[in-house]
């Protein structure tokens, strides 16, 4: 087979402002409309019906809240603005939300349009990256095919760190690429590629790592040059990398811990131990010291069942495949594809270089998530986006370009087919939902796959128009998930993309998540009867709370009866209760409504109703923090509704060791907090007892002390405790 040429295209003449209206000058007169047509098309879409998820992640929202209202907390990333802990990730993420909401005041919009814009940032760069080598059509394929993945248009409407961490490794591919292309500047493009990547771990740390071994062996295989200068110039890459991460990294981790915010998610107020621990090793290993469990060993996760099942056939599971798994199929087989056509090419053939590039991106982050035995869940999948769709786009073009050739034209014939019976197949996982569309997909498919296999090599507009068959029947499906997953408001912790029932069951009434044994979480977190989690029972010890509710990954950690370490199930026995760590294993809620106690009180927030926002503001500005809650979702959920510093004792997961007993008691006797909120609709148990206590001093003794020394009141059916009045 014949190889595309190595040459880029000459740069224009034309002035910048000419280009951007009228494209380059060897360009059609329909690709710069078509791509402009492309992006509005995105933004349109993502911007659509987004207030419907409100503050979305409370627990990024109130850290959002606090940055636009702090400095310190801006540059910290802490949940409150009085600096009492952070959020257990770098703030990069967090920093553009913020800066939106110190401009154009709190709200759902100002918090969430930065990243829709973010999205459309990653169409684009994803378009001028295919478009370079591939030409505008494989550009826009590529382009569209991302826009339309379901879970990348869940959290392209959302506040998790993933959008900027997606953009940015679509910004450090597309500087990769460039520095393969020639020598000349070269060292210019990997150090913006470094700083691409060290300004992604700042949004979410070693995930940002992840695509680089697969990156730097490339271009150390491929670049044009002498070896020696292709190693300097990835030495040069790298310091621009440590420089651009480890300015905060340093920052952080030499000011003095007393007048800087405790590291949430660690257990040593050390961003390094989080870092290399719980954000690091052990989402890998499963020994996630802080989260479920405490660790590994038994319950601790080493299996990754607590998590969903390990495997290379994890993404294309009933929990994660509708959310991103759509064309990954046709993703591989045209990565073989490329490099198939591409196999005899020089060593600095671009062409090759670019399916190595993002094929190596590719499989990288499929292996780590598909045999990950730590947290993971299925949002997590929007990094393989753009990497799967740039292949698509790539792997489509060079195919048309040989469909003269019979294993050209038979390859892009199983590609369609392949991909149109695995949305039949993903689309039969909802057989209630649009059923006709599963039929007319896995058709046009057909048809479309039998066409390529003449119709190509016969007529060329016959052939275009097979092939935009083809192109709308592998399409079909993610964009149908897509309008379902944009008309739909996200809220809470775990998220996913698609219809109900997409995604490990459905939804219930009001946001109650439905499990595959016909039990449900109602809204709230309430324990529902009957349905078993898939994996067996909580992991640890016998399941706390509801009748029949099990859930995956063994038994509820440390103990028997549902006693959990640091006390009670929140909200008191057989309410449903909280998950020790803060996030359940994949699939085990939809994280939509925003409910109250027990579980959807760690995971989602609670209701703050008139008299408890009432309560709260009445002489506000007389403390630091109006209230204190075990938990960050709790306390995010009051900050909202107040806009006043609300103290997450333990932080997300009510198990970090911050603060002391003693260093709240000292807090207590200055009057600097006025209520800890306790049972009811979030919060602790009525006896302050909490899953996850946060070690010696942590939140269940916390809670004992409080709920031992001062009166307590029900208001909007949570228990508050007035700490300026003792019993």
């Amino acid at each position: 087979m014949t190889t595309l040429s190595t040459a880029v295209p000459a740069a224009p003449r034309d002035g910048r402002l000419a280009r951007l209206w009228r494209g380059r000058a060897e360009d059609a007169p329909w690709v710069r409309p078509a791509l402009l047509g492309l992006l509005v098309a995105t933004g349109l879409l993502y911007l659509w019906n987004l207030s419907a998820s409100g503050y979305a992640n409370s627990f990024y929202s109130a850290a959002v809240q606090a940055g636009g209202e702090s400095w310190k907390a801006f540059f910290f990333g802490s949940l409150d603005a009085a600096n009492a802990i952070t959020v257990d990730k770098p703030p990069a993420a967090l920093w553009p939300m913020a800066l939106s909401v110190r401009l154009f005041g709190l709200g759902s919009w100002q918090i969430l349009v930065p990243e829709v814009l973010m999205g459309v940032g990653t169409v684009a760069v994803l378009y001028a990256a295919v478009r370079r080598r591939f030409g505008a059509g494989a550009g826009l394929i590529a382009g569209a095919v991302l826009a339309l993945t379901p879970v990348a248009a869940l959290m392209f409407r959302f506040n998790n760190p993933d959008a900027l961490l997606a953009l940015l490794m679509t910004v450090a591919v597309y500087c990769v690429l460039r520095a393969l292309e020639r020598e000349r500047g070269a060292a210019r493009w990997l150090v913006w590629a470094g700083a691409a990547f060290g300004l992604a771990f700042l949004a979410k740390t070693l995930q940002a790592f992840l695509i680089l071994p697969p990156l730097a062996l490339v271009y150390l295989v491929c670049a044009p040059g002498g070896f020696g200068r292709r190693l300097g110039r990835l030495g040069l890459g790298g310091l621009a990398m440590l420089v651009s991460a480890g300015w905060w990294v340093a920052l952080v981790e030499l000011w003095p811990a007393s007048s800087r915010p405790y590291v949430g998610g660690s257990q040593n107020n050390s961003f390094l131990e989080l870092t290399f621990g719980y954000n690091g090793l052990g989402r890998i290993n499963g020994d996630e010291t802080g989260s479920v469990g405490g660790g590994g060993g038994p319950g601790g996760g080493t299996g990754g069942g607590r998590w969903g099942e390990t495997g290379l056939v994890r993404m294309f599971n009933d929990s994660v495949g509708g959310q991103v798994s759509w064309l990954l199929p046709a993703a591989l087989i045209l990565l073989a594809a490329g490099l198939v056509v591409t196999w005899r090419a020089p060593r600095t053939d671009t062409a090759r270089s670019a399916f190595l590039v993002w094929g190596g991106a590719l499989l990288m982050t499929l292996v780590v998530f598909s045999f990950m035995a730590g947290i993971f869940h299925e949002y997590y999948t929007v990094a393989l986006a753009p990497y799967l769709a740039a292949l698509v786009g790539m792997g489509a073009a060079v195919l048309w370009e040989e469909r003269t050739r019979w294993l050209a034209s038979a390859a892009l014939a199983v590609t369609v087919a392949v991909t149109a019976w695995w949305a039949w197949t993903l689309l039969g996982r909802t057989p209630d939902w649009l059923p006709w569309l599963r039929w007319t997909v896995l058709v046009a498919g057909a048809a479309a796959a039998l066409g390529l296999l003449f119709a190509g090599r016969v007529d060329r507009r016959l052939g275009l128009a097979v092939a935009g068959l083809g192109l709308a029947a592998g399409l079909a499906g993610p964009f149908a998930y897509t309008l379902e997953t944009v008309n739909a408001g996200h809220q809470g912790s775990i998220v996913t993309a698609g219809p109900a029932g997409g995604a490990m069951g459905g939804r219930g009434p009001g946001g109650g998540r439905f499990f595959e044994g016909g039990g449900m979480t109602p809204p709230g977190g309430q324990g529902g009867q009957g349905g078993q989690m898939p994996g067996g029972q909580m992991p640890g010890g016998q399941a706390p709370a509801g009748q029949g509710g099990q859930v995956p990954g063994g038994q509820m950690p440390g103990g028997q009866g549902g006693q959990l370490p640091g006390g009670q199930v929140p909200g008191g026995q057989g309410q449903g209760g909280g998950f020790p760590g803060g996030t359940p294993p994949q699939g085990m809620t939809r994280g939509e409504g925003r409910g109250g106690g027990g579980m959807g009180g760690l995971l989602n927030g609670a209701s703050v109703g008139t008299e408890a926002k009432a309560a709260l503001l009445a002489d506000a500005d007389a403390y630091t923090w109006v209230a204190a809650t075990v938990g960050a979702q709790n306390a995010a959920s009051y900050q909202l509704a107040t806009e006043k510093p609300v103290m997450a004792i333990g932080g997300f997961n009510g198990s970090d060791p911050s603060p002391t007993l003693d260093e709240f008691k000292r807090y207590v006797a200055e009057g600097k907090i006025h209520y800890f909120i306790g049972g009811g609709e979030g919060g602790a148990g009525e006896d302050g007892g909490r899953m996850g206590g946060g070690g010696p001093g942590g939140d269940s003794e916390i809670s004992t002390w409080v709920s031992e020394t001062f009166e307590k009141v029900t208001v909007d059916s949570a228990t508050f405790y007035d700490l300026t009045k003792k019993k």
